[in-house]
Order: C-alpha cells, then structure tokens, then sequence
C-alpha cells in the first residue's frame, strides 16, 4: 500500500490538489491560495503535448484468430465460444485466419504502409488472468505493414507500425467484491493493432484522426469499428515538452472505449502533466487507466519495457510470405476511400464541410451514393437533408440511416419535390417521419394533398380570413413592428397545412397591409 501511495504521489499529485478545489477537473477554477489550480495547457505555450495512439480494431472474421471458433461473440453468454485452441489447453495447435490476413494488408495498403514481404507471429509473455495460455500470439519486429501515413487536416501521422494479433479475455470486476470475472469469449479474437509516430499535438486531433481511421475501417470492411461494443479501442500514450525540445517521459492511457473518454483523458493527463513539470517534479513512465465517472486517470502499473515481454518466434506457426501476386490482388480490391469521396465530393459541388461529414461517415456515404444514382438535381440537396433533417431524425434515436426502412430512391424523391419547390420546408418535415419508416413521398403528398400552393386565388380568401381576425396584429405591423407580421403567417400556415408558399402568402400580406415584408 505504500508503494501505491508513492507512485501516487509522484505521479498524480494533482489529484489532491483539484478534489480540494471542489470542480471538476474539465472546469475553469478559481485559483484558492495555498493550492494548484489546473492549467489550459492548450492555451499555454511553455510546454507543447506529444501524442501517439495505439488503435485495436475487432476484425470481421467469421471465425477467430487461430482457431475456428465463432467470432460473433456480442451479446452471447459468457464462456460459450471457446475451444482447447483459444483456452490454451496443453497440446493443441493453432492455424492462422487467413482472411485475417488479408484485413491486415489491406488496411496497410490503405494507410499508406509498406507490406512487409516476409511477416511471423511471436509469443508476447505476460502474466494476467485476462490470458489464459499467459502469452498473447502477436507480431513483434516483422509486423505485416509499417512506415505509412495519414493526412489529417493537412497534416500527416505517420504510422509506425500495423500487426495482427489475438485479443485477450474481458475481465469484470463487481462493485464491492474481492474476485474478478473472466468471459473467454474474446480470447483469440482477431485484432489489428495500430500505432502512430508521436505526432498529434492536442486532443481534437486525436479525435479527428481516430474518427477517420473508424472510417477507413468501415469503408474496406474489415471492421465494424463500433467503441460501443469494444471493436475500436485506443491506448494512448503522452508527453510533454518544451515546443521544438527532447520528448519528454510518457505515460500510456490504456482502453479508451470512445471519442469522446480519448479527448477527456487526454485533457485531463495533459494538465496532469503540466502541473508537475511546473512544480518542478519529474513525470514517472507507469500505466493509467481512465475514470471516466470521475473524469480522471489512475495508476495501474508500472510501465514493463519490451524485455518484460520476453518476445520469441511462436514454434507453431510458420511465417508467412507475401508474394507479388498476393499483394496485387488485394490493391486491386481496395475501395473508394474517404479521402477519395471526400475529393470527389466536393469536385461535384458540395460544400468541403458537408463533404467531410459524409465521406467520413460510411454508412451515410453508401447512402449518399445511392440516392445520387436516382437523383437529377443537385447534390447538396440530398447532402442538406442527409445532414440536416434526416441526421436528427437518427440522432434522436441514436439510430444510424442503414438501421431505418428509408430507401434512396425516397430520399431522393423527397429532394426533388423539394428542389421544384413542389413541397415546402414544414411539408418536408412533416412528412420526413413516414419517409424513414419506408413511404413513398411522391405517394404522401398526393394522397394527402400537400403539393404547395402558390395561387393567390386560391390563397386570397384564407389571407382576408387571417387578417380581419387579428386587428391588434394588423396595427403592429402597420405601426412598423413588422415581426408581428410572423403572428399572421402562422394560422395561414396552419391552414393550409405548411402547403402555402411563404414568399406568396407575403407578398400577398405586404399589399393589404401596405407594408414590405
């Protein structure tokens, strides 16, 4: 217990100082004599933060790593996809996924990576309850793909390394018991691992990289890339150091399960850190772990260096040699990517800052895509329903647009009658329910008879109706107040059921009232 408390000390300090502050540490405080006041160290330039990600994403396989059991283990009961392979029971021999292999290059191929010729698997020795064989098959020196890049805002992260590797059990640990639970589900689950050159500079720009390797993930199908049921999770590792200086000592954040617990832990350990180099201490190199309830990091251990590992070639797979003709074939099945969409995108006329959001969102961009094919306007209408209207819809219901019966092709007649101006914007909203749940808009709005009305014959007798039953109003607006014309277009609105033009029904209201509107 001592031995914690003094890592505690040397490493957390801050701790104290900010639960004695009564904020949270995401909050600006009030500096109280006697005590340290959490630093923006963002805005602070003494020191600059150094960030690199290590990313684990679950692949797509049907079966797992080195053995074939089902990976589809979300939501199963626990313990009930295993074998002797991925329970590490003495004598069997695993094999590897071939598919999983595939994965692997591809996603290489697409961060800009060169595909290692000649790859092995090793043994990585650690002792946790979360491994049952107490070593974890992964890649050590010869990882399948490495030295690539992604650009991001302008900017490349280089990437280090990509290798395969098998994931360990889920370990839980109830509240108020001494004993943990281990679910082997997960053992031997494929994963690739990622990791980066030290070269992000702030939590956003984690955020944003991490938003675009989900996307490339999705876009080549080798991962769902879903946080929520542990397909993506980040480790990340920070330091501090003076702007253009020596890296600091970095620390490691482990299984970051969301965007957003990356961006909070990484804001929390970099005002962490600044507090203590300013203070004068030294950061010490250890493993945190994240609260995200109480929004701060913990010690879990201390940091093992790669002789802790005691890596070895594993004796029962044999390496694997990507010929030329392997590596040609899957080139040639590597997709649009996001960066692509994102370039085609824009190049057809869409505003960059829709461009983005839906490049960067496949599931929205295989929509986008097919609705253009039955679509002959212009794409940012589809673009400004799809991120607009349609987006809160799913939003609201934490949907995503494949989860809904709206099809393409109705989205796509939903824009054209709205682009003719066929519909007008609260006859587009109101019928936006019945669209997502698979109607016909064209079918909507005939049978209900919401096509807009722009004939001021038709308009006249409901406008001279509005006006006569709201004298106070009328003398508002003749009196200069020309808002409360808004009180007039709301009934006219109502009655007619959001089908009148509005630019008609105030025209037609600037000249009875003789005012312009």
């Amino acid at each position: 217990m001592a031995q914690a408390e003094e890592i505690l000390a040397l490493t957390h300090p801050v701790f104290y100082s900010l639960s004695r502050l009564h904020c949270d540490p995401g909050d600006s405080c009030q500096a109280v004599p006697g005590l340290i006041a959490p630093y923006n160290v963002l805005g602070m330039p003494d020191f600059e933060a150094v960030v690199g990600l290590e990313v684990h994403l679950h692949l797509k396989t049907s079966s797992k790593m080195f053995c074939g059991c089902d990976a589809s283990y979300f939501g199963e009961a626990p313990n009930t996809h295993t074998c002797p392979v991925c329970l590490g029971l003495p004598g069997v021999l695993p094999s590897v996924n071939a598919q999983a292999v595939d994965y692997g290059i591809l996603f290489g191929l697409a961060l800009n990576c060169q595909i290692a010729p000649w790859t092995q698997f090793h043994r990585k020795s650690y002792y946790y309850p979360d491994m049952p064989k107490n070593y974890q098959i992964s890649q050590y020196d010869l990882p399948i793909a490495g030295h690539g890049y992604l650009e991001v805002e302008g900017q490349k992260v280089r990437i280090k390394r990509v290798h395969l590797e098998e994931d360990a059990a889920k370990s839980t640990h109830p509240d108020s018991a001494n004993y943990s639970l281990i679910d082997l589900n997960r053992a031997g689950s494929p994963l690739i691992e990622m990791v980066t050159e030290p070269d992000i500079h702030n939590p956003e720009q984690a955020r944003v990289f991490l938003s675009h390797i989900r996307a490339i993930a999705q876009t080549l199908g080798v991962s769902d890339a879903n946080p929520e049921e542990g397909k993506m999770r980040a480790d990340v590792n920070v330091s501090l150091r003076r702007p253009g200086g020596e890296l600091g000592t970095k620390v490691e954040i482990k299984n970051l399960n969301s965007f957003r617990s990356v961006v909070r832990a990484l804001e929390f350990e970099i005002r962490r850190q600044q507090e203590i180099l300013r203070s004068g201490r030294r950061v010490e190199q250890a493993t945190l772990g994240w609260d995200e309830a109480a929004g701060r990091t913990y010690v879990m251990r201390l940091k093992e260096g790669e002789a802790d590992y005691r890596y070895f070639p594993d004796p029962d797979l044999p390496p694997i040699v990507v010929d030329q003709t392997w590596l040609n074939r899957l080139r040639a099945a590597l997709p649009e990517l996001p960066a692509q969409k994102y370039t085609r995108y824009v190049e057809t006329g869409l505003r960059p800052y829709d461009a983005e959001i839906l490049a960067y969102n496949t599931p929205q961009a295989r929509f986008f895509d097919r609705a253009l094919i039955a679509y002959q306007g212009s794409p940012q209408t589809i673009a400004n329903l799809l991120n607009g209207e349609v987006a809160g819809y799913l939003n609201e219901r934490r949907l995503e647009v494949h989860q809904t019966a709206l099809e393409p092709e109705n989205l796509a007649r939903l824009a054209g009658l709205f682009e003719r101006r066929e519909i007008t914007n609260r006859v587009l909203s109101l019928l936006l329910p019945e669209v997502m749940e698979g109607a016909d808009p064209l079918r909507l709005v005939e049978e209900q008879g919401l096509r807009s009305v722009s004939d001021e014959g038709s308009l006249r007798p409901i406008v001279e109706r509005v006006v006569a039953a709201n004298p106070s109003v009328v003398e508002q607006v003749k009196g200069g107040n020309l808002k409360a014309a808004n009180a007039l277009l709301g009934p006219i609105m109502k009655e007619t059921r959001g089908t009148a033009k509005a630019d008609v029904v105030k025209k037609m209201l600037s000249e009875m009232l003789g005012v312009e509107l």
